[in-house]
């Protein structure tokens, strides 16, 4: 039985979408942006509203927008454009301007045509390909002043410095309690899944984040009242699964579902729209520059070349998390043209199975053609590892 403090989650991500109009006709202005290095303290310390843009699972919307965005962009840009070209999604109708990031070029590319065919006010925020190089931090730490200058001039509202310092307390405090509560779903006693903290992860996406950290306290409270302290523990003839790889959005449920109909467990991920942005984000300097050097400093998005895999961040957290877990085996998930991600499977599966750990890639999109085929291959992998563990 879910947890109560979850409904009352669930009940306000449906009040919520009357909130904002209601918002909007007082003035306020909402901030529609979708990316992964895009500083969110900032949108909302200048009193804006932030929207995370983008759902997926929808094959008749990515068909919409591949009207306007070629058919070898992934299915994510594809629907998010045909969310635009529709415009009945709640939040994408009542949003005043976008901030885009450009971590993923297929994202940028995505920006572009949002302001070309549907007159979006676009801020674009440039993303260095090497996050290592002094030249490169200071280059995002511009784009993020410059995001900055661009928010002011469109609301004309100018950054407060101690708005912002309680803006950066207030996040702080969402990503410790989350990191809190993520910790439970991969416990022994189970009082909370995987799937039910991702989803208490992606509905920060749109709830009022003084609101949300509120709820979040709730949830960890109720499970701290059921459990007690949690201990990761695997459990016999049960497929411990980690997911990596592209963006699962809001209402992306194909492969989650054959997982939990197969009889595996997701106990982890490292994925763009989980718990990955929420972790090391250490702000040691209440600026937007100092905002911006954290977000490099977290583990870098799979978009990004690396080449040195033996002093790569993304690998190394990977691995971390695998262990942290007691994860038995990957699934890593491609979108079909999500080049970075596909690119990197191999390498990923290599470095895994030098570790012991198996690593199935699934490349699949929102059509539902071939969720049978997917199944199959999951099944089989969630019965070796059984199988794998019953030997052990």
């Amino acid at each position: 039985m879910a947890l109560n403090s979850i409904e009352r989650i669930k009940k306000r991500l449906e009040e919520r979408p009357k909130e904002i109009e209601d918002a909007r006709r007082e003035g306020r202005k909402v901030v529609g942006w979708q990316g992964y290095n895009v500083p969110e303290e900032i949108i909302y310390a200048l009193g804006l509203i932030p929207v995370r843009i983008g759902i997926g699972g929808d094959d008749r919307l990515v068909e919409v927008g591949a009207r306007y965005i070629s058919t070898k962009n992934c299915v994510f840009c594809r629907e998010t454009v045909g969310l635009f070209a529709e415009n009945t999604d709640p939040y994408v109708k009542n949003t005043d301007f976008l901030v885009f990031d450009a971590t993923c070029l297929q994202t940028f590319r995505t920006a572009e045509l949002l302001q070309y065919y549907f007159g979006k006010e676009v801020i674009v925020l440039g993303v260095p390909r090497n996050f290592y190089w002094d030249a490169a931090k200071t280059y995002f730490q511009k784009e993020v002043e410059h995001v900055v200058r661009r928010l002011e001039e469109l609301s004309g509202v100018k950054l407060d410095y101690t708005k912002l310092k309680e803006t950066v307390e207030l996040y702080n405090k969402i990503r410790s309690t989350l990191i809190k509560i993520y910790d439970f779903q991969a416990t022994r006693e189970n009082y909370i899944s995987w799937d039910e903290a991702y989803d208490i992860i992606q509905a920060g996406y749109f709830l009022d984040r003084k609101e949300y950290l509120e709820l979040l306290e709730n949830v960890l409270e109720e499970l701290e009242e059921k459990q007690g302290r949690p201990v990761i523990e695997a459990v016999e003839d049960e497929a411990r699964i980690f997911i990596s790889g592209s963006v699962i959005p809001p209402k992306d449920r194909k492969l989650l579902d054959i997982i939990e109909q197969v009889g595996g467990r997701i106990v982890g991920d490292d994925l763009w729209s989980g718990i990955i942005p929420y972790l090391d984000v250490n702000i040691d300097e209440i600026t937007p520059a100092g905002i911006a050097l954290a977000y490099l400093n977290r583990t870098p998005h799979g978009a990004l070349p690396y080449l040195e895999l033996e002093s790569d961040r993304r690998v190394k957290k990977l691995k971390e998390l695998i262990k942290t877990y007691k994860a038995e085996g990957v699934i890593y998930h491609t979108l079909r043209y999500c080049d970075p991600y596909t690119f990197k499977a191999k390498e990923t599966k290599d470095i895994l199975q030098g570790e012991g750990i198996p690593l199935l890639e699934i490349h699949t999109e929102y059509a539902g053609s071939d969720f049978e085929a997917v199944r199959t291959r999951v099944e089989a992998f969630v019965e070796m590892i059984k199988a794998k563990e019953a030997i052990a």
